[in-house]
């Protein structure tokens, strides 16, 4: 059975809060839905897929490969996004996902978003530019947080 992600709940999510309700329905249209069980893996660091994933319910937990440990870098919530950058740009996953809890996942495919390109366009300009905003997000976070170490191990501008 092909299920079709709730377009309503994708208007909630990050790639989803600039779309009207029918271009939600649009979307939608081209996702599909994964059901992932406690523990399990959705996919894996340096994985060759490139699909993106939005949370639609549970818990992910982002895990990174630090010196042969697995390491959780980010539990991701309802609304969140991963995938971004192997969505764009087709190379390796940078992280493993797996399911904290029983988790619901909407997933699209890079080839059938660009299939929007010639019948709905405007989605694909939205879509992409709120992966170029969930982008330079994270790169301000991570920013913040280098200088905040690098201020802890200077001792400066702040409390120890």
């Amino acid at each position: 059975m092909n299920e079709t992600p709730d377009f309503e709940s994708l208007g909630h999510t990050a790639i989803g809060e600039e779309l009207s309700i029918n271009e939600c329905k649009v979307l939608a249209g081209i996702m599909k839905v994964r059901h992932v069980k406690e523990g399990e893996r959705l996919v894996s660091e340096k994985g060759a897929e490139h699909t993106l994933f939005v949370l639609s319910k549970g818990e992910l937990a982002v895990i990174s490969q630090q010196d042969e440990k697995e390491l959780e870098v980010y539990t991701m919530k309802p609304g969140e996004v991963a995938g971004t950058r192997a969505f764009v740009d087709r190379s390796p996953r940078k992280a493993t996902l797996q399911a904290v809890t029983d988790s619901i996942v909407y997933t699209l495919e890079p080839y059938d978003f660009e299939l929007l390109l010639d019948k709905q366009p405007r989605i694909l300009y939205k879509v992409m530019r709120s992966l170029f905003r969930l982008t330079h997000s994270n790169l301000l976070r991570m920013n913040r947080e280098s200088e905040q170490l690098s201020n802890y191990i200077s001792r400066s501008h702040g409390r120890y």
